[in-house]
């Protein structure tokens, strides 16, 4: 027999799941070729997979070997008895995969919490920062298809894995036992405390005071009890949710995608904010770590840009600071592939800003030097308010801050696209846009980018910076684009997809500061097309 033949017959004989064992029997040597070859890997934060048989996917064998690799590490680490909290979402098997991740680590001498209920994952995210604990683990896929599930870890105060910590995992998931001999202990669960405390302290990241009226959906996620009840505690009493979407179901019926950022996933929650004539319409993906904002305008009802979004919560934060020493010593972070306005608002304020890698797992670790991290934001619409309660993007409470901006603009007879003009009049018309392009090989065409740089990008000079030039945490393969011209800047970033084969970009244009954003729109939007164009042909 092969040695994927072999590793097959073993996996299946030793499967603690009749249901993926009698699945991989009935495979093929070709599929099982394919399945045994490359097991699940840590992406972002954690393992995430399709529901099925075999070491490439979700499944209840999965599941235990990684808690039992989580346990070896943490027990190297001389933390072994520590605190540990397991929680889930409402998707397929969660229920299970949780209890499983929580007996096998109870069976390693863990004191192990496992919620009650299924949770939104920033309440993991908060649990392991105040219990405190050494580790948790949340079983959710975030926005993915209905048809997958993960298995999300989080350290260091409750902030998402870093490498080394998830190569250590993965190399104690490839000598764990099979996983019908990984032992399993009864566990009981609670956390009651916990969510309160977490939805308390969601509520009170309120500055200002009085109702707006809101449009919600958890777009069939688990996000929606508890956003209600940090909404009805923030003061907020006059909430109108898409019915249909609101109770947690893992096939996502209404949407063809359980994403905010795709096409249609708002369209019941918009419906929704025009029949009510609603002030802010809020959207939460899944597992409420992400949150989507709509508003009207005079063209109908639209979905703001995560740096719109960024740039007004980042703002607001910041201006409720008091000046001299306390928003001087205040940071706040974003990311090489977000917009560049929210150090310019940060400046403006006498604040810091830090520049990370992709994702919150190095965002909420961003730091200078007697500097506190006081906000953080991504463009794909995740939002960190209050990285003392949460360090990690939390969909929830950034709801809340997001109305209570629009009760304070109200106040000022203004409205959140007011306050958009306003930074632009400040800081410049900023205009984002993304694009992914599907390449036979990302790496190859990574290279081949590096090699044939384009010298001009929308009638542009333009010079680029290699970040795998870069050392230390600055380091990741991408290649940032600029130019200069008469006032207006472009800027594209472009990394490999780390999950499929697609090149990925993502572009800004800045025009000089105007009373005329009419005119600095147009021209800035005109070229952000053209960007993209050139993007798409890469």
């Amino acid at each position: 027999m092969t040695t994927i033949a072999t590793a097959a017959a073993d996996w299946i004989a030793h499967d603690p799941d009749p249901q993926t064992a009698a699945e991989l029997a009935a495979c093929s040597p070709e599929e099982l070729d394919r399945r045994f070859s490359r097991p699940l890997t840590f992406g972002t934060a954690g393992l995430r997979g399709p529901l099925r048989g075999g070491p490439d996917a979700m499944n209840l064998a999965v599941v235990m070997r990684a808690a039992w690799a989580l346990a070896q590490v943490l027990k190297d680490r001389c933390l072994g008895g520590s605190h540990v909290v397991v929680g889930r979402d409402a998707r397929h098997r969660s229920d299970e995969f949780a209890l499983a991740a929580a007996e096998v680590l109870a069976a390693e001498g863990f004191d192990v919490l496992l919620m009650l209920a299924a949770v939104p994952t920033p309440v993991i995210a908060y649990t392991v920062r105040h219990l405190p604990a050494a580790a948790g683990i949340q079983i959710t896929a975030s926005h993915n298809p209905p048809t997958d599930n993960g298995f999300k870890v989080f350290l260091d105060g409750g902030m998402q894995i870093v490498s080394p910590s998830d190569s250590e995992i993965e190399a104690a998931m490839a000598r764990a036992p099979y996983a019908d001999e990984i032992p399993r202990a009864a566990v009981e669960v609670g956390g009651l405390r916990q969510i309160h405390g977490y939805v308390e302290r969601a509520a009170r990241v309120r500055r200002s005071t009085g109702s707006v009226r809101v449009a919600l959906t958890p777009l069939h996620g688990v996000g929606g009890e508890y956003a209600l009840d940090a909404l009805a505690l923030a003061g907020f009493d006059d909430v109108h949710v898409v019915e249909d979407q609101f109770t947690p179901d893992p096939d996502f019926p209404t949407v063809s995608f359980p994403n905010p950022e795709e096409p249609g996933a708002v369209d019941a929650l918009l419906s929704l904010a025009a029949a009510v004539d609603a002030e802010v319409a809020v959207a939460l993906d899944p597992d409420a770590d992400r949150c989507a904002v709509c508003v009207p305008s005079p063209d109908g009802w639209r979905m703001l840009s995560g740096d719109e979004t960024g740039w007004l919560l980042g703002d607001y934060i910041l201006s409720q600071l008091e000046p001299g020493p306390v928003s001087e010593a205040a940071l706040v972070a974003s990311t090489v592939v977000s917009s560049r306005m929210l150090a310019a608002i940060a400046a403006a304020h006498d604040a810091q800003h830090a520049e990370t890698l992709t994702g919150f797992k190095w965002l909420a670790r961003a730091q200078r030097p007697g500097n506190t991290l006081v906000y953080a934001y991504e463009e794909a619409i995740g939002y960190c308010v209050d990285p003392a309660a949460v360090r990690d993007k939390d969909g929830i409470s950034a709801a809340i801050l997001v109305c209570d901006l629009v009760a304070a603009l109200r106040d000022q007879g203004r409205t959140l696209l007011d306050a958009l003009d306003a930074l632009a009049r400040t800081h410049g018309v900023h205009v984002t846009g993304a694009v992914s392009r599907v390449v036979d090989d990302a790496e190859t065409a990574m290279m081949r980018l590096r090699a044939t740089p384009p010298r001009e990008l929308a009638g542009f000079s333009v010079g680029v910076e290699d970040l795998l030039d870069r050392r230390g945490q600055q380091r990741t393969d991408a290649l940032v684009f600029t130019g200069d011209e008469g006032g207006t800047s472009i800027r594209v970033v472009v990394r490999p997809s780390g999950t499929e084969p697609k090149l990925k970009s993502y572009t800004e244009v800045r025009c000089a500061p105007t009373d005329d954003l009419d005119t600095a729109r147009a021209h800035a939007e005109k070229l952000s097309r053209e960007l993209i164009d050139a993007a798409t042909r890469w």
